[in-house]
């Protein structure tokens, strides 16, 4: 409720802004009726909406940030010089040799017409083990 609510008053196109509209105000006569929120103090209502109301500020902020071509172009007006070449370079191996279809290949084995092993299986492979933690002088005793 509280986000077709926000969402109606930062829609522009009509058609859509309407049917959001109508879908939150069926979605608030529900909630208005519901037995919970008719036993709800008002106050404690109060804060639930808040509460939802910071959620879906959070959300739409976030979630551009991450996702395709949002997120892409998010993080290159937030750098203000575009992306790291290298990291198209990644972003392509990871896309033609780990993307599955339902069929379970990948774009590089319909390309070429054969299977590749597994990516991380072959990047973990030529990982040698870890460094150790450094060893500290004096052992810290930890007290209950």
């Amino acid at each position: 409720m509280v986000y077709w609510d926000h969402q109606v008053a930062r829609t522009r196109c009509r058609r859509r802004k309407a049917k959001m509209q109508e879908a939150w105000e069926e979605v608030r006569a529900a909630f208005d009726q519901h037995a919970i929120t008719q036993g709800v103090a008002p106050h404690v209502l109060a804060d639930w909406k808040a509460w939802a109301f910071q959620r879906t500020q959070a959300f739409q902020r976030t979630s551009s940030a991450v996702e395709g071509r949002n997120g892409y172009l998010s993080q290159m007006h937030h750098n203000h010089r575009g992306l790291p070449r290298r990291r198209y370079k990644v972003w392509a191996i990871l896309h033609n040799f780990d993307c599955r279809a339902l069929d379970g290949t990948t774009p590089a084995s319909r390309f070429f017409g054969r299977t590749f092993p597994d990516l991380f299986e072959t990047v973990f492979s030529h990982i040698e083990a870890l460094p150790q933690p450094r060893r500290r002088k004096h052992q810290i005793a930890l007290s209950p």
